[in-house]
């Protein structure tokens, strides 16, 4: 029998990571690790792809009704809850609010009514701009709904689509459906029913580079520096550049030539420090697919 997730040294550091990190708070081994991407709108509207970055949730059923949530980003606050389907909710940390008030709503509709431990952790922080609540909720269903599953059998994803769109109706929907149905090198229509219709976005299939910029300093100063940064990656060959998300936020997706990447990071790089600024985080990004299990 092979090893399990946490100690399989050719296992992702992240997936082996949130295996480890589940034992260790909880004391026993994940029945089931999912990894789901964080995702992205495009310039053209309507449509959003998967970035090759990913949230990890490792779960184990339980039969006693209690979940148990933890979450390397927040070491101090792990938490013991009871799964109550309706009414109040308990006091929660903040981190934890959330996942706890999905998991009520996964049990009201079958999922997981005898409580779960739960870890869950990113690849990346809110800092890199891209949105962390969606890959995080679909990650945590997607685990769920697995572990408290029949043997073998995967998860609907429609039906986990809609229920979560029913229970945190202030989500990304379009970004949940990414995060549920993409596929790698192309990008997603989500409001194209059932069929769901798929066209091909590859930047690296044709010689390009899609890079994420994300500024720093302060929140006031984050629109101007954030336009700033895109003239400057504009003059130094990027082609186009737009917000990952719904609205203004503190990144840009830049899509540049291979050959222009050196010359782009090093014109942001120069503009920043010269006026004594935090030079922007630079992260590739490559065009993945949907969330799956990893063990």
């Amino acid at each position: 029998m092979p090893p399990g997730l946490a100690r399989r040294a050719t296992a992702d550091p992240l997936f082996r990571l949130v295996a480890y990190a589940l034992e260790a708070a909880h004391g026993r081994p994940p029945a089931a690790v999912w990894s789901a991407p964080y995702a992205f709108h495009l310039d053209s509207p309507g449509l959003v792809a998967a970035a090759g970055w990913p949230v990890a949730a490792a779960a184990a059923p339980r039969t006693d009704g209690l979940v148990r949530l933890s979450s390397l980003g927040h070491p101090a606050d792990s938490c013991d809850l009871p799964l109550t389907p309706d009414g109040p909710p308990p006091d929660a940390p903040a981190w934890a609010v959330r996942p706890y008030a999905l998991l009520r709503a996964l049990a009201r509709a079958g999922y997981g009514r005898g409580g779960t431990d739960l870890h869950l952790q990113g690849s990346l922080t809110e800092s890199a701009g891209l949105a962390t609540a969606e890959p995080a909720d679909c990650a945590l269903a997607l685990a769920v709904a697995d572990v408290h599953g029949p043997a073998d059998a995967e998860p609907d994803r429609e039906e986990l689509a809609r229920l979560l769109a029913r229970a945190l109706p202030d989500g990304d929907e379009a970004l949940r459906r990414a995060v549920l149905f993409a596929r790698p090198g192309k990008a997603l229509l989500p409001d194209a029913g059932a069929g769901r219709r798929h066209a091909g976005f590859d930047p690296a299939a044709s010689g390009r580079r899609l890079v994420l910029l994300a500024v720093r300093g302060d929140r006031a100063d984050r629109a101007a520096e954030l336009s700033r940064a895109v003239a400057c990656a504009r003059r130094a060959g990027a082609l186009s550049a737009w917000s990952p998300g719904r609205g203004p936020g503190r990144s840009v997706l830049a899509l540049l030539p291979a050959s222009r990447l050196t010359e782009v990071r090093a014109a942001v790089a120069e503009d920043f420090r010269g006026r004594g600024r935090p030079v922007p985080r630079f992260l590739n990004i490559a065009v993945a697919g949907a969330a799956r299990r990893e063990e």
